[in-house]
């Protein structure tokens, strides 16, 4: 077998060195950002941008408006927007908390009852000549590392959206000396979010499994299980924050496009709408906070998948540390990798143009995954000993370190598959989307015709990636090879997150830039940053559907394994009708985010309108809206709209395992794997396939889009519905999906003693 070349003690300390240094990296590129004065006193000597090649047209002062007012009214939106934010998060959290509370109690009762709440010492499941510790410990212990991923995962989401709306301003007004100096900016406060939450993520990890060892000792079986939790902490809460924030987001901002752009033929973010605030707070909730916690629920759970089969495997059953903790070495590599990778696109290149932004991110993509693709490497010669055994279902295969080398590395190159593929269907700089632009020509009906083929279209290749790296990693590893696959998808998180956090800031950045009135310059330049911020959101949503894929399956493994079935035949009725109602589950949940979004659209339109209608000069810009009342129909909307459909993701392993037992549910999470992962890539790139077909037309870049009319032709109406019902699928039901499939795995995976021991009680009647 061969040890690892890197000693335990190396491994202690390389772990949390790196996490240490992504939250140093993190708080450094905050520094910088907060450079950015937003304060009145600006010295604006006229060559300040000259080697951006913006002097020509350089600052607003030239132009003979009074920078300080722009300044100040700036300031003024920001501090609206992150008031907004911040309310609304804290509103969430207090309902999320509950359940928080009430979830960690059923946790500690249903699996303290495993073994009747008794204390003493049991047989180990695996191996039953050795002694464990009690069910007891690991209730106690699953529920302390439910609460831990649950509180990281929230406070994720909230220095993500601090961080945010601290930038969104700032972005602004560079934009001022260019578009270069505004891209790095937003590009360095998305890196902030992103390095916090890769690297708080692997602290708390680690520091957990430190602390449960004290009473664990030898019994790795036992601790490994305990820390499944974490990975059901961090996705429960993520749930919440992308429905309950996708129903926020999108209510507001289909409000405001119905009545303003189309009825009203107002632009985009005009002051004048009352729902400008709330579509811009919702960005905020939804796209950073909501992803941000989602991110975070994938990478804990992909991490407890692998650990957990590792424990029952040589690592674990010869005590290898370095071994062990293989994907937490992966993880933080992969730390060091992204802060190289960031370099490339804040401090190695300058951007000059507007066309350069796009490749830019898309570099960040490439780089990272061709460096990490280098740092495996040295990360599996190293920690890994030359060949060891892999628990598969009951008996242990033998595996060489190159062969999980190569599940890594297929796991990393289908993610960059999967975010390629994505902007090709969803920028507008490919014909897909400019089909989609040129179908407007007929109005909205064709438009929504050929959005939707666009989307079931994109389908094809992520699924064939996907079935790629699944198959290479389960010949190699088993299903330890599918987890790591998955954490080598996320193993890049930092860099993911920060091209995915950077659209919502540039997206605010040109809403804020439109409601301080400057001009059309700096609009125009904050929309080609937003632009190329959708694609890249695409790109993310995209990440986070493939590794959600990749996460359940080996969550899925994990529970089969740790639940006693040796097969899931589907030729058993017991199973196949559980497949049926799985691959249902998906279209129930889109069904009720769905309404949600159309239910809370529909008021805050009712609103919209009363307040066009109602107050005298608000058309003429004399009188100022009421914002405040469209920000309440938003929260509170989306706080009622969220209870239902995260509870029926919470409860339906739970009531299938119990009533149905776990054949039926395996066959549960088997069909709802298989049926959400289509829908969710089909809704994110049908809905991002729409919104930029829009920005296609607005921009009037090439002759094409000039020939499909300006802004309020009616090319560009059709374009506008089609972008509005997208909404919803790219923001609310899509990316909560990717949610579902892995959150019933996970919750499977920690009840799985109980559903063992006490499950299946109709079958039993």
């Amino acid at each position: 077998m061969g040890a690892a070349l890197l000693p335990d003690l190396g491994t202690e300390i390389l772990i949390p060195v790196c996490a240490v240094i992504g939250i140093g990296f993190a708080l450094f590129q905050w520094l910088l950002v907060s450079k950015v004065k937003l304060s009145a006193a600006r010295d604006a000597s006229p060559n300040a941008a000259a080697k951006n090649g913006y002097n020509d047209y350089l600052i607003e002062e030239e132009e003979g408006i009074n920078d300080h007012n722009v300044v100040i009214k700036c300031a003024e939106i920001q501090s609206a927007i992150s008031e907004g934010a911040t309310s609304f998060l804290f509103t969430e959290y207090k309902y999320v908390g509950i359940f928080m509370v009430a979830f960690a109690i059923l946790i500690f009762l249903f699996l303290g009852s495993v073994q009747g709440f008794s204390t003493s010492h049991q047989p180990c499941t695996y191996d039953e000549s050795k002694m464990c510790k009690p069910a007891l410990a690991t209730a106690l212990f699953s529920t302390i590392s439910f609460l831990l991923g649950g509180v990281t995962s929230l406070v994720s989401g909230f220095l993500g959206m601090k961080i945010a709306t601290y930038a969104n301003a700032r972005t602004t007004l560079e934009a001022r000396k260019g578009v270069g100096k505004a891209f790095i900016t937003a590009f360095r406060s998305g890196a902030v979010m992103g390095f916090l939450l890769a690297a708080n993520g692997l602290l708390v990890l680690y520091i957990a499994i430190n602390v449960f060892k004290f009473y664990y000792g030898d019994d790795w079986e036992g601790l490994f299980e305990a820390i499944t939790g974490y990975g059901l902490g961090g996705s429960s809460m993520a749930l919440f924050g992308r429905v309950g924030g996708g129903i926020y987001t999108k209510a507001a901002d289909v409000g405001a496009d119905l009545v303003g752009k189309v009825e009203r033929n107002i632009p985009e973010d005009d002051p004048r709408n009352p729902a400008v605030i709330a579509d811009n707070v919702g960005d905020n909730v939804g796209d950073i906070a909501g992803m941000g916690s989602d991110l975070f629920g994938s990478y804990a759970e992909s991490s407890c998948a692998a650990l957990v089969v590792a424990s029952i495997s040589s690592f674990g059953v010869n005590h290898e540390l370095t071994a062990m903790l293989y994907p937490l070495i992966v993880s933080s590599v992969g730390i060091i990798v992204c802060l190289l990778t960031t370099l490339f696109a804040t401090d190695f290149f300058e951007i000059k143009a507007v066309k350069e932004i796009e490749p830019a991110l898309k570099k960040q993509l490439i780089i990272s995954t061709a460096l990490m693709t280098v740092g495996i490497a040295i990360v599996s010669w190293i920690a890994l000993p030359s060949s060891f055994t892999i628990f598969n279902f009951g008996v242990q295969k033998d595996v060489k370190n190159w062969q999980l080398f190569l599940c890594v590395a297929v796991g990393l190159w289908a993610g960059l598959i999967i975010g390629f593929v994505t902007e090709y269907f969803t920028s507008n700089a490919y014909s897909p989307v400019q089909d989609v632009a040129d179908s407007c020509r007929t109005g909205a009906a064709t438009n929504v015709i050929f959005g939707l083929a666009l989307g079931y279209k994109s389908v094809i290749i992520p699924i064939f990636a996907i079935a790629v790296s699944i198959f290479v990693s389960f010949s190699f590893a088993a299903m330890y090879g599918i987890a790591v696959a998955a954490l080598g998808m996320l193993s890049t998180i930092a860099t993911g997150l920060a091209i995915d956090a950077y659209g919502p800031i540039s997206d605010n950045a040109g809403g804020i830039a439109e409601m301080a009135g400057m001009s059309h310059r700096i609009r125009e330049r904050t929309d080609a940053l937003d632009a190329a911020g959708n694609t890249t959101a695409a790109i993310g949503k995209g990440f986070a559907i493939g590794s959600a894929a990749l996460v359940s399956l080996a969550l899925f493994g994990a529970f089969v394994s740790r639940a006693a079935i040796t097969t899931v035949d589907v030729l058993t009725p017991k199973v196949f009708i559980g497949l049926l109602v799985g691959a249902m589950l998906p279209y129930w949940f889109s069904a009720m985010t769905m309404k949600s979004v159309g239910s809370a659209a529909l008021k805050m339109v009712e609103e919209v309108r009363r307040q066009f209608n109602t107050i005298p000069g608000l058309m003429e810009g004399t009188a100022k809206p009421d914002y405040a009342t469209c920000v309440k129909i938003s929260t509170d909307a989306s706080i009622k709209e969220m209870i239902p459909p995260g509870a029926l993701v919470m409860l339906t392993p739970l009531i299938v395992g119990i009533f149905f037992g776990v054949e039926t549910l395996s066959g549960v999470l088997a069909g709802s794997l298989v049926s959400g992962v289509q829908i969710a890539i089909s809704a994110s790139n049908t809905g991002g396939a729409w919104d930029n077909a829009k920005k296609y037309i607005e921009a009037g870049a090439s002759e094409h889009a000039r020939s499909l009319g300006p802004k309020g032709s009616d090319c560009h109406k059709a374009a506008v519905i089609g972008d509005t019902i997208g909404d919803p699928l790219k923001d609310t039901s899509g990316p909560s999906l990717n949610i579902l499939i892995k959150l019933m795995a996970v919750e499977s995976l920690v009840f799985a003693p109980f559903f063992a021991t006490h499950g299946g009680l109709l079958f039993k009647i």
